[in-house]
């Protein structure tokens, strides 16, 4: 197997562990724009001349501001595309590369691991046969940004930065991409976001999305200034009321009784997961769930005007 990865900070690393998990022996490419450290079992390059002629994949995970370019350039590659989330970070120059895209015939998936999260795959499977009325949604993400890389300056970080692509409603697409997975596309949403707390950065630290489905809502917190980590779904229907802890990876009811649980977890393993799944879809050359086209609709839900 023969990966090529552009953009090699922590998220790709999670890539890297997940690929030599699947495949001891996997050459892996990093296209690099300076010199830098040697990363162990991966080979550094600096031009696109340098390219390896054969190609299984290649993974996009530079910052976020510079996905547009780099799918732009990499399309012609023909090889498929694995896009770390969100997609972009703008609609501006999106028809051209979507057009692009068209054109080379490109096998696009965006990378949204926590699709993969055991508690998800429980809620979907379930949502999907169950008959139950929900009455209420809500999604909330918070945690604290400082504590995300502690070894950085965080105001340095591309989250911080709204030129970088930063912005807590971007960097916890998640929230949003799984929430439209789940329920569906909302009928019509409002959001309301800002950058008002201590953390004193210029991209935005708080996101209230609402969602309007036909016969409930769904509100979506994200935050970057929680202390103490929260990732929860509590989800209200007409008999019950179940909350799910993403954290601890449990579904509890009503008086605590758990509907699901899987103490084992780690979040490593919905990289594992995910990295199956997208080698899987090459290799049967099946179209994969959350194409680069179906995780535009999701940004577009989450880059409307506040």
């Amino acid at each position: 197997m023969n990966a090529l990865i552009i953009g090699l900070g922590s998220i790709a690393n999670r890539h890297i562990s997940a690929i030599k998990e699947l495949d001891p022996n996997a050459d892996i490419y990093a296209l690099r724009s300076a010199q830098s450290d040697i990363k162990f079992g991966v080979t550094n390059i600096f031009d696109l001349s340098q390219i390896p002629s054969k190609i299984d994949f290649i993974i996009i995970s530079n910052p976020t501001n510079l996905h547009l370019q780099t799918i732009s350039s990499m399309t012609s590659a023909g090889a498929p595309l694995m896009i770390e989330k969100p997609p972009v970070h703008t609609l501006n120059g999106i028809a051209s590369l979507m057009e692009k895209i068209r054109e080379d015939n490109t096998f696009t998936y965006v990378a949204c691991n926590m699709r993969f999260h055991p508690c998800i795959g429980f809620l979907k499977q379930h949502l999907d046969k169950s008959a139950a009325k929900i009455n209420e949604v809500n999604v909330y993400c918070g945690s604290y940004l400082p504590d995300w890389r502690p070894d950085k300056d965080f105001r340095a970080i591309y989250s911080a930065n709204k030129n970088m692509g930063g912005g807590v409603h971007l960097d916890l697409f998640h929230e949003i991409d799984y929430t439209c997975w789940l329920f569906g596309f909302p009928e019509s949403s409002a959001c309301f976001n800002s950058s008002k707390s201590s953390l004193d950065i210029d991209a935005e630290d708080y996101a209230n999305f609402i969602f309007k489905y036909p016969s409930f809502n769904a509100s979506i917190i994200l935050n970057y200034y929680r202390r103490i980590p929260k990732r929860s779904i509590e989800i209200l229907f007409e008999d019950s009321t179940w909350y799910v802890d993403l954290i601890n990876c449990t579904i509890t009811v009503d008086d605590n009784t758990i509907v699901f649980s899987c103490p084992e977890f780690k979040i490593a393993d919905t990289y594992l997961k995910q990295m199956e799944y997208f080698i899987d879809h090459i290799n049967n050359g099946i179209q994969p769930m959350n194409t680069f086209a179906e995780s535009l609709q999701i940004l577009k839900l989450t880059l409307q005007d506040g």
